[in-house]
């Protein structure tokens, strides 16, 4: 598995009754309109996820760098 971390978006389309989602280095999904919009709230609630993780890193970060400090 690819664990390259991507920083752009995927382009996402809706043609003849499916979602296309072209993403990056090549990566090429058709899903039905039930299963785009699974995706989509997975998807939402994982970024949701993954922004707490990065606050709650900064905030412990500046905390120990207070500490630190004094």
């Amino acid at each position: 598995m690819d664990n390259k971390l991507h920083d752009e978006p995927s382009s996402v389309t809706a043609e003849h009754g499916q979602v296309l989602v072209d993403g990056p280095d090549g990566v090429a999904v058709s899903l039905t309109p039930d299963a785009a919009v699974e995706t989509s709230d997975r998807l939402l609630e994982a970024a949701v996820e993954a922004q707490g993780q990065k606050l709650a890193e900064t905030l412990a970060e500046k905390e120990r760098a207070e500490r630190k400090a004094g």
